[in-house]
Protein backbone atom coordinates (compact mmCIF):
# COMPACT_ATOMS: atom_id res chain seq x y z
CA UNK A 1 0.00 0.00 0.00
CA UNK A 2 2.83 2.41 0.86
CA UNK A 3 4.53 1.71 -2.48
CA UNK A 4 1.34 2.63 -4.36
CA UNK A 5 0.73 5.78 -2.33
CA UNK A 6 4.29 7.06 -2.68
CA UNK A 7 4.43 6.18 -6.39
CA UNK A 8 1.28 8.15 -7.17
CA UNK A 9 2.34 11.01 -4.90
CA UNK A 10 5.60 11.24 -6.84
CA UNK A 11 3.73 11.34 -10.16
CA UNK A 12 1.48 14.06 -8.77
CA UNK A 13 4.58 15.91 -7.61
CA UNK A 14 6.15 15.67 -11.06
CA UNK A 15 3.01 16.98 -12.73
CA UNK A 16 2.83 19.82 -10.23
CA UNK A 17 6.49 20.68 -10.78
CA UNK A 18 6.13 21.07 -14.54
CA UNK A 19 2.86 22.93 -14.10
CA UNK A 20 4.54 25.42 -11.77
CA UNK A 21 7.38 25.72 -14.28
CA UNK A 22 4.73 26.55 -16.87
CA UNK A 23 3.06 29.08 -14.58
CA UNK A 24 6.41 30.80 -14.06
CA UNK A 25 7.15 30.86 -17.79
CA UNK A 26 3.65 32.08 -18.65
CA UNK A 27 3.87 35.00 -16.22
CA UNK A 28 7.42 35.86 -17.31
CA UNK A 29 6.51 35.49 -21.00
CA UNK A 30 9.10 32.79 -21.54
CA UNK A 31 8.95 29.70 -23.75
CA UNK A 32 7.80 26.89 -21.47
CA UNK A 33 8.43 24.23 -24.13
CA UNK A 34 12.07 25.23 -24.56
CA UNK A 35 12.70 25.34 -20.82
CA UNK A 36 11.11 21.91 -20.31
CA UNK A 37 13.09 20.39 -23.16
CA UNK A 38 16.29 21.85 -21.72
CA UNK A 39 15.54 20.67 -18.19
CA UNK A 40 14.68 17.20 -19.44
CA UNK A 41 17.99 16.78 -21.27
CA UNK A 42 19.36 15.82 -17.87
CA UNK A 43 19.10 11.99 -17.91
CA UNK A 44 18.30 12.01 -14.20
CA UNK A 45 15.08 13.88 -15.03
CA UNK A 46 14.15 12.38 -18.38
CA UNK A 47 11.76 13.50 -21.11
CA UNK A 48 8.50 12.05 -19.82
CA UNK A 49 5.46 13.03 -17.76
CA UNK A 50 6.31 16.67 -18.35
CA UNK A 51 3.52 18.06 -20.50
CA UNK A 52 1.81 21.00 -18.73
CA UNK A 53 -1.86 20.59 -17.90
CA UNK A 54 -4.60 22.14 -15.80
CA UNK A 55 -3.52 19.97 -12.88
CA UNK A 56 -3.38 16.32 -11.99
CA UNK A 57 -6.67 14.46 -11.74
CA UNK A 58 -8.27 11.09 -12.24
CA UNK A 59 -9.11 8.28 -9.86
CA UNK A 60 -5.69 7.57 -8.34
CA UNK A 61 -3.43 10.60 -7.98
CA UNK A 62 -5.77 12.94 -6.05
CA UNK A 63 -7.09 10.16 -3.83
CA UNK A 64 -3.71 8.61 -3.05
CA UNK A 65 -1.95 11.90 -2.44
CA UNK A 66 -4.65 12.94 0.03
CA UNK A 67 -4.52 9.53 1.69
CA UNK A 68 -0.77 9.78 2.09
CA UNK A 69 -1.19 13.22 3.63
CA UNK A 70 -3.63 11.75 6.16
CA UNK A 71 -1.15 8.97 6.94
CA UNK A 72 1.49 11.62 7.68
CA UNK A 73 -0.51 12.89 10.63
CA UNK A 74 1.91 13.59 13.51
CA UNK A 75 4.84 12.88 11.15
CA UNK A 76 7.01 15.83 10.01
CA UNK A 77 6.34 16.74 6.38
CA UNK A 78 6.00 19.72 4.09
CA UNK A 79 6.29 18.32 0.57
CA UNK A 80 3.24 16.05 0.47
CA UNK A 81 0.96 18.82 1.69
CA UNK A 82 2.48 21.19 -0.85
CA UNK A 83 1.55 18.85 -3.73
CA UNK A 84 -2.18 19.11 -3.05
CA UNK A 85 -1.92 22.86 -2.44
CA UNK A 86 0.03 23.34 -5.67
CA UNK A 87 -2.65 21.53 -7.66
CA UNK A 88 -5.36 23.87 -6.37
CA UNK A 89 -3.21 26.94 -6.99
CA UNK A 90 -2.64 25.77 -10.55
CA UNK A 91 -6.39 25.52 -11.19
CA UNK A 92 -6.92 29.01 -9.81
CA UNK A 93 -4.13 30.41 -11.97
CA UNK A 94 -5.43 28.70 -15.11
CA UNK A 95 -8.93 30.02 -14.41
CA UNK A 96 -7.57 33.55 -14.02
CA UNK A 97 -5.77 33.29 -17.36
CA UNK A 98 -8.91 32.02 -19.09
CA UNK A 99 -10.99 34.86 -17.67
CA UNK A 100 -8.39 37.38 -18.77
CA UNK A 101 -8.49 35.94 -22.28
CA UNK A 102 -12.29 36.05 -22.32
CA UNK A 103 -12.07 39.61 -21.04
CA UNK A 104 -9.95 40.61 -24.03
CA UNK A 105 -12.40 38.99 -26.44
CA UNK A 106 -15.47 40.49 -24.79
CA UNK A 107 -16.73 43.02 -27.32
CA UNK A 108 -19.14 44.45 -24.74
CA UNK A 109 -16.24 45.56 -22.56
CA UNK A 110 -15.54 49.30 -22.63
CA UNK A 111 -14.02 50.23 -19.28
CA UNK A 112 -10.57 48.62 -19.26
CA UNK A 113 -9.57 50.18 -15.96
CA UNK A 114 -12.44 48.74 -13.95
CA UNK A 115 -13.25 45.76 -16.13
CA UNK A 116 -12.02 42.96 -13.89
CA UNK A 117 -12.15 39.37 -15.11
CA UNK A 118 -14.83 38.44 -12.60
CA UNK A 119 -17.14 41.33 -13.58
CA UNK A 120 -17.02 41.09 -17.35
CA UNK A 121 -18.01 37.46 -17.73
CA UNK A 122 -21.76 37.82 -17.27
CA UNK A 123 -22.53 37.82 -21.00
CA UNK A 124 -19.58 35.77 -22.14
CA UNK A 125 -19.91 32.14 -23.20
CA UNK A 126 -16.92 29.94 -22.38
CA UNK A 127 -16.75 26.54 -24.02
CA UNK A 128 -15.25 23.54 -22.23
CA UNK A 129 -13.80 21.10 -24.75
CA UNK A 130 -14.05 17.64 -23.17
CA UNK A 131 -14.19 16.92 -19.44
CA UNK A 132 -12.46 13.54 -19.47
CA UNK A 133 -9.42 13.19 -17.22
CA UNK A 134 -6.98 12.68 -20.12
CA UNK A 135 -6.80 11.79 -23.80
CA UNK A 136 -8.40 8.52 -24.87
CA UNK A 137 -10.24 8.26 -21.57
CA UNK A 138 -13.93 7.85 -20.80
CA UNK A 139 -13.56 8.79 -17.14
CA UNK A 140 -14.57 12.13 -15.64
CA UNK A 141 -13.70 11.31 -12.04
CA UNK A 142 -11.77 14.16 -10.41
CA UNK A 143 -10.81 15.46 -13.84
CA UNK A 144 -8.78 18.64 -13.40
CA UNK A 145 -10.87 20.58 -15.89
CA UNK A 146 -13.95 20.15 -13.68
CA UNK A 147 -12.30 22.32 -11.03
CA UNK A 148 -11.61 24.92 -13.73
CA UNK A 149 -15.21 24.68 -14.90
CA UNK A 150 -16.54 25.37 -11.41
CA UNK A 151 -14.31 28.40 -10.91
CA UNK A 152 -15.32 29.85 -14.28
CA UNK A 153 -18.99 29.22 -13.51
CA UNK A 154 -18.67 31.06 -10.21
CA UNK A 155 -17.33 34.10 -12.10
CA UNK A 156 -20.68 34.53 -13.79
CA UNK A 157 -19.69 33.19 -17.20
CA UNK A 158 -22.08 31.09 -19.25
CA UNK A 159 -20.56 27.62 -19.66
CA UNK A 160 -21.23 25.18 -22.49
CA UNK A 161 -19.58 21.77 -22.73
CA UNK A 162 -18.54 19.70 -25.72
CA UNK A 163 -18.41 16.12 -24.52
CA UNK A 164 -19.47 13.37 -26.96
CA UNK A 165 -19.73 10.90 -24.08
CA UNK A 166 -22.71 12.88 -22.78
CA UNK A 167 -26.05 13.31 -24.50
CA UNK A 168 -27.20 16.79 -25.51
CA UNK A 169 -30.40 16.10 -23.59
CA UNK A 170 -28.33 15.92 -20.43
CA UNK A 171 -26.63 18.67 -18.50
CA UNK A 172 -23.45 18.49 -16.48
CA UNK A 173 -23.36 20.36 -13.19
CA UNK A 174 -26.21 22.49 -14.58
CA UNK A 175 -24.23 23.40 -17.71
CA UNK A 176 -25.50 22.92 -21.26
CA UNK A 177 -24.07 20.13 -23.42
CA UNK A 178 -23.44 21.22 -27.03
CA UNK A 179 -22.13 18.31 -29.08
CA UNK A 180 -22.49 19.90 -32.48
CA UNK A 181 -18.85 20.94 -32.82
CA UNK A 182 -19.59 23.78 -35.25
CA UNK A 183 -22.24 25.26 -32.96
CA UNK A 184 -19.92 24.80 -29.98
CA UNK A 185 -17.07 26.66 -31.70
CA UNK A 186 -19.36 29.43 -32.92
CA UNK A 187 -20.97 30.10 -29.52
CA UNK A 188 -17.77 29.95 -27.48
CA UNK A 189 -15.90 33.20 -26.99
CA UNK A 190 -13.04 31.18 -25.50
CA UNK A 191 -12.60 27.41 -25.79
CA UNK A 192 -10.90 25.71 -22.86
CA UNK A 193 -9.04 22.51 -23.70
CA UNK A 194 -6.93 20.64 -21.19
CA UNK A 195 -5.78 18.51 -24.11
CA UNK A 196 -5.78 19.91 -27.64
CA UNK A 197 -7.42 18.32 -30.66
CA UNK A 198 -6.88 19.14 -34.33
CA UNK A 199 -10.64 19.64 -34.77
CA UNK A 200 -10.02 23.02 -33.11
CA UNK A 201 -7.43 24.15 -35.65
CA UNK A 202 -9.82 26.53 -37.40
CA UNK A 203 -10.52 28.38 -34.12
CA UNK A 204 -7.08 28.05 -32.60
CA UNK A 205 -6.95 31.78 -31.89
CA UNK A 206 -9.61 31.42 -29.21
CA UNK A 207 -8.46 28.15 -27.66
CA UNK A 208 -6.87 28.28 -24.22
CA UNK A 209 -4.70 25.26 -23.53
CA UNK A 210 -1.36 24.47 -21.91
CA UNK A 211 -1.01 21.24 -23.90
CA UNK A 212 2.37 22.16 -25.38
CA UNK A 213 3.39 18.73 -26.60
CA UNK A 214 -0.07 17.38 -27.47
CA UNK A 215 0.27 14.28 -25.33
CA UNK A 216 -0.54 13.19 -21.79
Amino acid sequence: ESIKLFSNAYLALRISFFNELDTYSYEKRLRTDKIIKGVCLDPRIGDYYNNPSFGYGGYCLPKDTKQLLVDYKDIPEALIEAITESNQIRKEHISKCILEMANRFNINSHDEKNNTAARCQKNVCIGIFRIVMKKNSDNFRDSSIIGILDILKSSGAEIIIYEPLLSKEMSYRNNEIVNNIDEFKKRSVVIVANRYNTCLDDVKHKVFTRDLFERD
